[in-house]
C-alpha cells in the first residue's frame, strides 16, 4: 500500500515534464523505414534523424530508430537535445565568416549573407539554420545529398565558426584592435 502514492507521485511528474512548454524546437529531417524478413512476413521498423534548436544559437542533432514512428522521433529528439552546439552569430542573423564542412562524401559551403537575403539552402541543410535562428544565409551542398551526410557536415562546418571575440582571446588582443584591422584591411583594397 505504501508504493501506490509514490507511483502515482512519479506519474504527475512525467505528465507535468510532457506539458511544460520547451524551449527548443525541433524538425524532422528525414525518416528511413527498413524491413526485416521473418517467418510470418515482414516486420517493418523506423529511422528518424531530427534537429532541434532554441533559435538563439544553439542547435543539435539526434538519430533514433524503433519499430513505431514516434517512439523513433521521440529517441531522435532526446539524442538531439544531449548533442547541442553553440554557433556565434554575427547581430543574431548569419555567419562571421565563410566556412566549409565535410563529413563522409558529404561536402557543404556556408556563406555569411547580407541582411534580407533569408536562408538560400537545400533541404537538411534549411532544417539546421532553421532551429538554430539563422535569418541570413547562403548555402551550398557539395557531394553526397545523404541527409545524414548533409546534417553532420552542416555540423562540422558551424563548429569551425569562429567569433571575433574568441579570435582576440586566442591573441590576446582586445576585439576593438582585431576590427580596427579589419577595416584597414578593406579600406586598402578598395583602394587598390
Amino acid at each position: 500500500m505504501a508504493h501506490e502514492p509514490r507511483d502515482r507521485d512519479r506519474s504527475r511528474s512525467r505528465s507535468r515534464e510532457r506539458d511544460e512548454p520547451s524551449e527548443f524546437i525541433d524538425k524532422l529531417v528525414h525518416i528511413n523505414r527498413v524491413a526485416k524478413v521473418v517467418k510470418g512476413g515482414r516486420r517493418f521498423g523506423f529511422a528518424a534523424l531530427v534537429v532541434v534548436g532554441d533559435q538563439k544559437g544553439r542547435v543539435g542533432h539526434g538519430h533514433g530508430k524503433a519499430r513505431e514512428v514516434p517512439e523513433a522521433i521521440r529517441k531522435a529528439t532526446d539524442a538531439a537535445k544531449r548533442n547541442l552546439i553553440r554557433v556565434p552569430l554575427r547581430e543574431g542573423r548569419t555567419l562571421h565568416h565563410d566556412v566549409l564542412g565535410r563529413h563522409g562524401a558529404g561536402k557543404v559551403f556556408l556563406r555569411a549573407a547580407p541582411p534580407g537575403t533569408g536562408i538560400i539552402a537545400g533541404g537538411p541543410m534549411r532544417a539546421v539554420f532553421d532551429v538554430l535562428g539563422m535569418q541570413d544565409i547562403v548555402a551550398k551542398s557539395i557531394g553526397s545529398s545523404n541527409p545524414y551526410n548533409m546534417v553532420r557536415a552542416t555540423f562540422d562546418a558551424l563548429k569551425h565558426q569562429d567569433s571575433p571575440r574568441s579570435v582576440a582571446q586566442r591573441r590576446n588582443i582586445k576585439v576593438s584592435a582585431l576590427q580596427a584591422r579589419r577595416t584597414g584591411v578593406d579600406s586598402e583594397a578598395a583602394a587598390d
